[in-house]
């Protein structure tokens, strides 16, 4: 007697589990090739196991020379993985707004380098706070632990805090409708070379000169590319976090220019949010040379008068 098509489906052995990115909602992509997230397990309510993936040849989170992942792209990781575990274990509902105080990031720069294949890991993820307001949590810190072939590659701290989105849209009515910062205010404005800033294409580059804006300390206007599809990978009303820590690193390079410069470890403080409509300017104030090749740099970014962010970088010259 044959079986029915329900009869026969229901005969098959179940198919077995594969490796999937999470949904890209969770960790606030519109592009699924930017999620490196593939799975997170629960340990105790606070401390939950993820996996994930890096592709060899990310078009913007690789050195200059494509042999290793870049430092940032571990910030980028530790970014998903505390908004992931914010949704989807600490419910917080789709459709808040995060923002990011805080993120650092230790690297084993020999750890990056490329292999012949992608890069999986294990990340480890542990809430060290969470603030609760009317049942949902508004407020969290994390500490990340990111390990590949079982061996540490990088560690971290993160912490943001959640807005709903009422709150959120009568904070910032002012802004969604702003126009970024026109090109004809500043016209003898030019884009960095890509070589200076450890980039290959001019398109990666976030900083301009501009003449007669040099003082005691260097310092560039902050110009990144509205349509790159990375950076601004989804819409916004300010410039993101991530855009702002390219643009501490592209900084460092140019003091560093002609030596090239890895930001193997940083820390990241964010004070008020970066507008897309007015100047921001991107500043070096502080160079120590440590021992052996080491470097840091504290870059911070200035808007009206007001500091945006302070970040700390540290790593190797060459």
């Amino acid at each position: 007697m044959s079986l029915t098509t329900a009869e026969a489906r229901t005969a098959l052995p179940a198919a077995p589990r594969l490796t999937t990115t999470v949904a890209k909602e969770y960790v606030h992509r519109d592009s699924v090739a930017e999620v490196f997230l593939t799975g997170c397990d629960t340990q105790d309510g606070v401390s939950f196991s993820l996996t994930g993936q890096w592709p060899r040849a990310h078009t913007m989170f690789r050195s200059l020379d494509g042999a290793s992942h870049d430092p940032l792209q571990v910030a980028e990781t530790f970014r998903q993985a505390g908004i992931y575990v914010s949704h989807v274990e600490l419910g917080v509902p789709l459709g808040h707004n995060f923002v990011m105080s805080n993120i650092t990031y230790t690297t084993d720069t020999a750890s990056l380098r490329i292999a012949s294949g992608p890069t999986d890991f294990d990340l480890d993820t542990r809430c060290t706070e969470i603030v609760r307001r009317r049942g949902v949590a508004s407020r969290m810190a994390f500490e990340f632990a990111l390990r590949r072939s079982g061996r540490p590659l990088a560690g971290g701290t993160g912490q943001i805090s959640v807005i709903p989105p009422a709150v959120y849209n009568r904070l910032r009515q002012s802004r969604v409708a702003q126009p970024p910062v026109a090109a004809e205010t500043y016209p003898d404005r030019t884009l960095l070379p890509p070589s200076m800033v450890g980039r290959t294409f001019a398109t990666d580059v976030v900083l301009s000169d501009v003449p007669g804006s040099g003082g005691v300390n260097p310092r560039w206007l902050l110009t990144p590319d509205l349509n790159h599809p990375i950076l601004f990978d989804h819409k916004g009303d300010h410039v993101p976090g991530m855009v702002l820590l390219e643009a501490a690193r592209q900084a460092a390079c140019a003091v560093m220019a002609p030596h090239s410069f890895t930001p193997a470890a940083a820390s990241n403080d964010f004070h008020q949010y970066a507008e897309l409509d007015r100047p921001c300017w991107v500043e070096v104030t502080r160079v120590s040379h440590e021992a052996g090749n080491m470097v840091t740099l504290e870059v911070v970014g200035r808007q009206d008068g007001k500091d945006v962010f302070t970040s700390m970088l540290t790593g190797p010259v060459d």
